[in-house]
């Protein structure tokens, strides 16, 4: 079943033109990799799924993105809620300046809850999914700044569960960090894929070969190849896609 509709999308900043075309299908509860040399428009495409590209002066788009058959650009779409829906995880871990507790609940407390009965059971489910409850459980109350740079991440992913989103935008989630912490990310990607429809930008070709489902290569803005992972890799359409996954160039 499709979550994520798109149809020749194009985006732009001011008189530049970065995204030409853009159309694909994202199937609910699967894994979905962009991959691409760096400046190929993998991250505005991926902010342009929750309007993460809406703060900047002068960028305008055109074409389609649904979900579950809503435009997400249609004049009734609320960004706020679209954003609740369609949580998003950052290449560099940003948890804010307060407790591993407050980090988590954040959200739900903007959100205007105030029971802490139901705050601590969501906090707990929450780093509980992200891999951490067992981590942090003895120091919810500390910094979020004392953990290492893996913990912050998936720290910053509890986050983006804590208000129970449909969809996970990862911006290179695991390019800062060692490969344990990375792995430890990974396995995550994998087991949150039951209950989530996640889409991952990454550079590592590896990685979008291990975690994801279906792959889509870009290249200058443009959508050269979209299919199963495995076919992507072993057995691509495109001559280009074929020299970027084996290291031709890029």
């Amino acid at each position: 079943m499709t979550k994520i509709h798109v149809r020749d999308f194009d985006f732009f900043y001011g008189a530049s033109k970065v995204l030409h075309g853009i159309s694909m299908d994202m199937p609910d509860k699967q894994v979905t990799a962009l991959i691409g040399p760096s400046g190929c428009g993998k991250s505005t495409f991926l902010r342009s799924i929750n309007r993460m590209n809406d703060i900047i002066p002068d960028a305008r788009h055109d074409g389609l993105i649904e979900i579950d058959g809503k435009n997400v650009y249609g004049g009734g779409t609320d960004a706020v809620e679209l954003r609740r829906r369609v949580g998003m995880v950052f290449q560099k871990s940003n948890p804010f300046p307060k407790s591993i507790f407050d980090n988590v609940a954040y959200g739900l407390k903007i959100g205007g809850m105030r029971n802490r009965r139901q705050l601590n059971e969501i906090v707990e489910k929450s780093l509980t999914r992200a891999a951490l409850w067992d981590e942090v459980k003895d120091r919810l109350q500390t910094s979020a700044f004392a953990l290492s740079g893996g913990q912050q991440q998936r720290l910053c992913i509890a986050r983006a569960l804590a208000v129970d989103p449909e969809i996970l935008l990862m911006d290179e989630p695991a390019s800062a960090l060692d490969p344990i912490a990375t792995a430890k990310i990974e396995e995550l990607i994998y087991e949150l894929k039951d209950n989530f429809t996640i889409v991952i930008v990454t550079h590592n070709m590896q990685q979008a070969a291990r975690v994801s489902d279906r792959t889509a290569f870009f290249m200058l803005g443009k959508l050269v190849e979209y299919s199963e992972t495995k076919t992507i890799f072993m057995n691509p359409k495109q001559k280009m896609t074929e020299d970027y996954v084996t290291g031709r160039f890029g």
